[in-house]
């Protein structure tokens, strides 16, 4: 009797933890709160999209606010439901500034999703322009044709640095009257429409949605909502688990919860950053120091005067040779974390090509922080205090 008990506990708790594992990896579960009002971020973000499809009008939108406020996941709801209601009236395509803010890497990636989705062949031999001008006639076909292109651009503050042609490009063709097109920018930085140049600010409509974090009340409410089990469950009402549920032990550490808070906010870029030598930090401070200056346009050899300036203004000890900087330089290239801004100098030696930082003041702030070993002179510097 006794064993068959236990196995009965057991198999009720293998249940629950199933129900559970369902509901928090459910979307449509853990945001259903969302659902329920016309002040959310996501009613909002759906009546726009909507209307711009049932309408078939040009529209584009800004999804403004740190990192974890649900952004993304209000995005991925609404095109959900936009896809069920007009299954054959929209086209999404979907591109991250972390890997297409290349201009040629955009238009190229634009093409290809477009090919995809029309089932039309695509050439990977195609020049920019060629990219380009296959964008602007698809969204005039599909204009046409009754059919809303949907441009997702995530951490959209990246295709903002440059020249921005792929901005101007898609904004300034959705000016034409045959085409049919949304642009959702989604951006953690909240000034990231004024990185716009004028030429591309000027098409572009203004329209922001402002995300912010919640408070401490709906997220008790809503881990309430996600942990209760739904009352229409066969299983006990008031078999309750608050996170993982270890069926062994029955347990939940603070280290379980610490462990998932972790993986959760692990971010590529600030893995990048842990591990780099005092030079290439001196680098990136020197980088962030001369776009604060507004420099236009700079590259490896005015890094090295903006490095040398910073040297004989404080005397430190941390002075490097010319290889071992441009070593260093290389190093941040081949991590992302800088690039270059264009392509024109492909011809050119590397240490006059312009270069750009991939990586934001708070990003690189952060870094510093954490580095124990970092000079207190390298955060000075990126509190923007001017010694020289």
């Amino acid at each position: 009797m006794a064993a068959a008990a236990a196995a009965a506990a057991a198999s009720v708790a293998s249940q629950a933890q199933a129900v559970l594992r369902g509901r928090l990896c459910d979307q449509a579960v853990v945001h259903s709160a969302l659902r329920s009002s016309p002040d959310t971020n996501y009613s909002k973000l759906k009546y726009l999209v909507a209307s711009s499809v049932s309408e078939a009008c040009n529209n584009s939108v800004l999804l403004l606010g740190p990192r974890g406020c649900g952004k993304a996941a209000v995005v991925d709801m609404v095109l959900d439901d936009l896809k069920k209601d007009h299954p054959d009236a929209i086209s999404v395509i979907r591109l991250n500034g972390m890997l297409h803010s290349d201009d040629n890497c955009a238009t190229k990636e634009i093409a290809r999703q477009l090919c995809l989705e029309h089932q039309l062949s695509f050439s990977k031999m195609a020049s920019s322009d060629d990219n380009t001008e296959f964008m602007i006639d698809m969204l005039r076909e599909c204009g046409l044709a009754h059919k809303t292109i949907i441009f997702v651009l995530e951490e959209f503050d990246l295709f903002a640095q440059g020249k921005q042609r792929l901005l101007y490009s898609l904004l300034d063709a959705m000016q034409s009257l045959t085409s049919q097109a949304v642009v959702i920018g989604v951006s953690c930085r909240l000034d990231a429409d004024q990185l716009l140049e004028k030429r591309v600010r000027s098409r572009f409509s203004h329209r922001k949605l402002l995300f912010v974090p919640s408070s401490v009340d709906s997220l008790q409410r809503l881990m309430e909502h996600l942990l209760a089990l739904p009352e229409d469950s066969p299983l006990p009402t008031n078999f309750r688990v608050v996170s993982y549920m270890d069926i062994d032990s029955g347990l939940l550490s603070m280290q379980s919860f610490m462990n998932a808070l972790s993986s959760m906010q692990r971010q590529p870029k600030m893995d990048g950053l842990q591990d780099l030598s005092i030079l290439e930090l001196y680098i990136l401070v020197c980088m962030n120091r001369l776009e604060d200056k507004e420099k236009s346009s700079y590259n490896f050899i005015t890094i090295m005067k903006e490095y040398k300036s910073v040297q004989d203004a404080y005397k430190t000890s941390d002075k490097y040779s010319h290889t071992v900087c441009f070593r260093a330089f290389e190093h941040l290239l081949d991590r992302e974390l800088i690039s270059f801004a264009d392509n024109k100098g492909r011809n050119q030696a590397l240490e006059y090509r312009p270069v750009k930082l991939l990586i934001s003041s708070r990003e690189l702030a952060e870094s510093l922080k954490l580095n124990t070993t970092c000079p207190a002179v390298l955060q000075k510097l990126l509190d923007r205090e001017r010694y020289m």
